[in-house]
């Protein structure tokens, strides 16, 4: 009888889904089609990955429920107000898990700690086309093709993320497969630290709506989510 009660004890109590937060406002350009395509496919995904979803673009936002914070092409400064600021950084520096999406690093200039977060920010970029991104070996990409080509835009950023100590780069960018890049032969485009306290990742991918159809694509978003949450 003793056995029985435990069993039914666990059963009752099972161990609640990982929650993320799917966190989209924007006060500068907004990538419509892109977020709509994200909000359509990705938590469905992750879902199937057994990690929960909330998605909100309030400026007052409660991360303490959550364990992971995906940016979904947030831009412009102030899409946070001060005390969702402060609860942000308090978030991350308690291990909280950030992950930036494409225009995440056209978000929040002026804030020290986002620029940290992010490493680099966006700077411009040239016209949407087909280019070569070149992977390094890491659980929050997925199995993409080598080289992984692809439509985008393809972002240039104010600084090499590699310059910044306890950063690491996990894809580059070839700039000989396009046109319009300023980085030369070292043009990270992901990369990921921990030097916060939490886990972050950035990833340039992204501003075309149909890279949301594409399975590689769609496996490194799920991966990343699941690596910043620490679940792989």
């Amino acid at each position: 009888m003793k056995r029985l009660v435990v069993l039914l004890a666990a059963c009752s109590n099972p161990t609640p889904e990982p929650h993320v937060l799917l966190y989209s406002r924007t006060l500068g350009y907004r990538h419509d089609d892109a977020i709509a395509a994200a909000l359509r496919v990705l938590p469905e995904r992750l879902e199937a990955v057994g990690i929960a979803t909330t998605s909100t673009e309030e400026p007052v936002v409660d991360f303490t429920p959550f364990v992971g914070v995906v940016f979904l092409y947030t831009s412009g400064d102030n899409i946070l107000d001060p005390d969702g600021k402060a609860a942000l950084e308090a978030f991350v520096r308690d291990g909280g898990g950030w992950l930036g999406v494409h225009s995440a690093a056209d978000t929040e200039y002026a804030w020290p700690f986002y620029g940290e977060l992010v490493v680099a920010p966006f700077q411009d970029h040239p016209a949407i086309q087909i280019a070569d991104v070149y992977v390094e070996a890491h659980p929050a990409l997925g199995e993409p093709p080598v080289p992984w080509r692809a439509e985008d835009e393809w972002y240039n950023f104010g600084g090499n993320p590699r310059d910044v100590a306890g950063v690491a780069v996990l894809a580059t960018l070839d700039e000989t497969s396009y046109t319009g890049g300023t980085h030369g032969a070292d043009h990270p485009i992901i990369w990921a630290h921990e030097t916060l306290g939490g886990r972050a990742l950035y990833s340039g991918l992204g501003h075309v709506a149909a890279r949301w159809d594409e399975p590689a694509f769609v496996d490194h978003m799920t991966a990343a989510v699941e690596w910043i949450t620490r679940q792989r």
